[in-house]
């Protein structure tokens, strides 16, 4: 029988590069989505519609609500930043604790399962700025986390934390992607899609992934309200 690991799943991009990822590792991947309040609920809705053809053998969406602390463009009424030049200030699409909160949901399933592989799609060079996708963050991250479970402190086996995008650029990510024959035209990375589901063209998940199909030299297959062309 394979391996477990649970993957944290948005339905985005990296997350379902994650899990192909996951699967060519050999394990058997159960996909873990939070439906936290965000304002892009799309990408939660294409994540229940492709986790299981996309490989998983479970998926589960945990419901919070992080609107009651706020501090995000994602989980309030402050508006999205469109065509904002990239450096290296924290954005206001930041969610405050969001990958310490969902690591944590994903490190109980994973000793519930029986699992001590938990896969995430961060990426440290092509990103918004977000502290919490630091390699940094993930290390300290899995130093706790075998501190913190029962496997751990037994010395059944350490808990791993997997970072296969850690390293990538989003063009790399891309053609990894395709190499593991991702439909990628099942996924999502707008934080402020229309009313019927268009992504924007025009806040940082977009300008990044339309970046990352530029640099790849193949044409995003997802439709776009608006997309400018260099």
């Amino acid at each position: 029988m394979k391996e477990k690991a649970v993957v944290l799943y948005s339905g985005g991009l990296d997350s379902t590069t994650c899990l192909a990822e996951a699967r060519a590792d050999g394990f058997e991947p159960y996909a873990l989505s939070f439906d936290y309040g965000q304002r892009h609920t799309v990408e939660l809705e294409k994540a229940r519609q492709n986790a299981i053809p996309a490989g998983a053998a479970e998926h589960r969406v945990m419901t919070m609500d992080l609107r009651i602390i706020g501090g995000s463009a994602l989980t309030s009424e402050l508006e999205v930043p469109k065509n904002r030049a990239m450096d290296d200030s924290i954005p206001i699409t930041y969610v405050p604790a969001r990958n310490t909160i969902f690591l944590s949901v994903a490190l109980g399933w994973a000793e519930v399962l029986g699992a001590f592989d938990i896969y995430i799609g961060v990426n440290s060079l092509d990103y918004s700025g977000y502290p919490d996708c630091r390699p940094e963050f993930i290390a300290a991250f899995e130093k706790m986390a075998n501190l913190a479970t029962r496997a751990g402190v037994e010395g059944v086996r350490p808990l791993r934390i997997h970072t296969p995008l850690l390293h990538l650029t989003k063009g790399e990510i891309v053609r990894r992607a395709l190499a593991l024959d991702v439909d990628l035209k099942l996924t999502h990375s707008c934080y402020d899609p229309t009313p019927d589901g268009l992504a924007c063209g025009e806040c940082d998940s977009c300008l990044l992934r339309l970046k990352g199909f530029e640099e790849a030299g193949v044409e995003d297959p997802v439709p776009y309200f608006r997309r400018n062309r260099s």
